[in-house]
């Protein structure tokens, strides 16, 4: 049984959707994938391509790049919901120069709303160098302090390195 709220941090490509993925297949619920990525180019629409393929069928896939908090109110609570990842909508924020805070109250508001237990994908950033640049400054900043909140209110947290899950908080179903 997953708690209401799960958060799986990694690096890029250290497996965390795969796991993520398995996390809400588990549960025997209808599977809803909310998606936050926008295909600008083609490596992006490869991107999303593999990720579909990878999931396979029996998700009800919901794009929601900018308006997560309302995708998530309006979640039943007989589903499971996959959300990957929120690295992708804070950069959509932030491109968008939308207020961080707003956007990250809706969420939040959206998230106590959702009866259904909820699966975030997340990057952890802060293992890297120092950015060189101002906006990737204020992301990796933004990203850091999103993750903490998330991690506050997470029953499960798990870190994923190298496609190998480490449970930080609460403990796997």
């Amino acid at each position: 049984m997953l708690p209401g709220l799960t958060l799986v941090l990694g690096g890029a490509a250290s497996g965390k959707s795969a796991f993520a993925e398995t996390l809400v297949t588990r549960t025997g619920r209808e599977r809803v994938y909310l998606a936050t990525a926008q295909a600008f180019d083609d490596e992006m629409r490869d991107k999303i391509d593999r990720h579909q393929q990878m999931r396979g069928q029996g998700w009800r896939t919901i794009e929601a790049p900018l308006d997560l908090g309302r995708a998530l109110a309006a979640i039943s609570g007989d589903q499971a919901v996959l959300l990957d990842c929120a690295t992708m909508w804070l950069s959509n924020q932030m491109l968008a120069e939308n207020d961080l805070s707003q956007a990250e109250a809706e969420l939040m508001a959206g998230l106590a709303l959702c009866s259904a237990p909820v699966v975030i994908v997340s990057n952890e950033v802060g293992l890297s160098v120092v950015p060189e640049n101002a906006l990737a400054r204020r992301f990796r900043q933004a990203q850091g302090e999103l993750n903490q909140k998330l991690a506050a209110k997470a029953g499960l947290l798990v870190n994923v390195i190298a496609g190998l899950p480490q449970v930080l908080k609460g403990d796997l179903p």
